[in-house]
């Protein structure tokens, strides 16, 4: 069985891996936000007895965040350089070659951390990488294939996008049952529609993104795609000057899209296998998964094993826990490194209270 709570409530444990992380992280349930107090308020020396080896991610650096809103999925190049500084201080930063010995032997390796970064952003190797190399800490990057090849933005972004920039009116899009009226509407409101937008399958929400796209394109003009350059993505040229340098690249999917209940297995058969040969072809042994979004709506019974089938080792989702043998190895937990983690060696150290909430969320998926 996994490790039991110790003397912490289980009513604070962090229900899900992210400090702030995917669209699935933005709004945390009182739980999490309990979890992010106590972990940001206890000392360091009290709960360093309690660590046990763990994952975490990023996925952009920017040394200039101009707007906050748009620009969720970056941290700032000081706040991430802070991070760095506390990892290479409190913890063993370990490359994944090292997993399946962690896994084996988790209590001989309570310090370990396995670092990351999702979707491959150009400025990990403009920004991020540099830091890292700066105190020699060694990462993986997932990146999903789709946008390597294309340059296509991140579909949460145009969502994002449309919801801060599309003129007001009312929306009809394919897929929702009811018009969507933007301009002036509270950030709930623009929440909700990302989040129902997520819930739809690829081949719907494809309509949708492209329908925003459109509208955006001709109310603004290309200029508004191009404003933040912190959404681009890494080319293949860039992906193997990272590879060369010491960086695992794993898949994150093709399209950076959610891989629920609702897909169809044909869809999660190519998110899987596609990735896998295209890195392989392109850069080298593809051997790690990260789910997009990852979290417990995010992820299905049918996704885990399509990624299994493919021929992947391990894979990741954005639940909270920690890394122990008995833990299925295609739904392994990730904490969400935050904007600011002023306490980091405290918040990681508290990670196993979400085991127990893990390991139910990994018996139903079963």
């Amino acid at each position: 069985m996994l490790w039991p709570p110790l003397c912490i409530p289980q009513c604070i444990a962090p229900d899900r891996a992210s400090g702030r992380g995917k669209e699935s992280g933005k709004r945390l349930s009182l739980q999490g936000r309990l979890f992010r107090e106590v972990s940001a308020a206890l000392p360091a020396a009290l709960t360093r007895p309690l660590g046990a080896p763990a994952a975490v991610f990023f996925h952009g650096v920017e040394h200039v965040i101009s707007n906050p809103l748009l620009q969720e999925n970056h941290h700032a190049l000081d706040a991430f350089y802070a991070i760095a500084r506390a990892l290479k201080r409190d913890f063993e930063i370990a490359p994944l070659s090292e997993l399946p010995d962690v896994l084996r032997s988790p209590k001989k390796h309570r310090r370990t951390v396995f670092l990351m970064s999702d979707d491959g952003y150009a400025n990990t190797l403009s920004t991020a990488a540099g830091v890292l190399e700066s105190f020699g800490l060694p990462w993986a990057l997932f990146i999903s294939t789709q946008h390597i090849d294309s340059g296509e933005l991140n579909p949460m972004f145009i969502a994002r996008l449309f919801s801060q920039y599309a003129p007001a009116g009312e929306y009809a899009f394919p897929g929702f049952p009811t018009p969507v009226r933007f301009g002036g509407t509270e950030r709930t409101e623009r929440h909700s529609f990302r989040e129902r937008l997520r819930s739809l399958p690829a081949e719907r929400a494809r309509a949708v993104i492209s329908e925003m796209r459109r509208i955006l394109e001709n109310s603004r003009g290309a200029e508004l795609m191009d404003r933040y350059a912190s959404e681009r993505f890494l080319g293949w040229d860039e992906v193997r000057a990272l590879a060369q340098r010491g960086v695992t690249i794993g898949a994150h999917a093709d399209w950076h899209w959610p891989m629920h209940g609702g897909e169809d297995p044909k869809f999660l058969k190519l998110q899987t296998e596609l990735p896998k040969r295209r890195i392989e072809a392109e850069v080298g042994t593809c051997r790690y998964f990260a789910y997009p979004f990852g979290n417990e709506k995010d992820v299905s019974g049918p996704a885990w094993r399509a990624v299994r089938d493919a021929g992947y080792d391990y894979a990741f989702t954005t639940m909270s826990g920690t890394l122990c043998t008995q833990l299925n190895p295609w739904l392994l937990p990730r904490y969400g490194l935050a904007l600011e983690e002023p306490n980091l060696t405290s918040r990681i150290s508290l990670l196993r209270f979400g085991n127990r909430r893990l390991s139910h969320w990994q018996r139903r998926l079963h």
